[in-house]
């Protein structure tokens, strides 16, 4: 079971790099996952990764309670924004412009229903 959370974990940590350079796929849920992965498995692995500058925070803050720093939430809100923004330009269908607000809005909603962290 632990080399099963251990893959886990790095497939997470490189979707999460992926996503760095990627428009539309998340780091952070993938780093949340990792970081759930490898507090399983290795606490060698987990303890590298909320030692990392980036990533720690926003791991300590969502193990903690919950929370999502202001910068990340603002952050998010703008890309789902953009999203929208260049998909009416691009005159995308209807149906997908509305499966992509419906999906957006409610990612939108949970992000900012969760407790903003506290600044370090």
């Amino acid at each position: 079971m632990r080399a099963f959370w251990i893959l886990i974990g790095c497939v997470s940590v490189a979707c999460g790099v992926a996503g760095i350079v990627l428009p539309l796929v998340p780091t952070t849920p993938f780093m949340l996952l990792a970081a759930f992965a490898f507090a399983r498995s290795s606490p060698r692995l987990y303890n590298k990764l909320l030692a990392h500058p980036q990533f720690g925070p926003i791991i300590r803050n969502w193990r903690r309670d919950g929370s999502i720093d202001r910068r990340s939430k603002i952050l998010a809100l703008i890309v789902m924004a953009a999203c929208i923004c260049i998909s009416l330009y691009m005159r995308v269908p209807s149906y997908l412009m509305l499966i992509q607000v419906l999906v957006l809005g409610a990612v939108a909603m949970f992000i900012l229903t969760r407790p903003t962290a506290p600044r370090s």
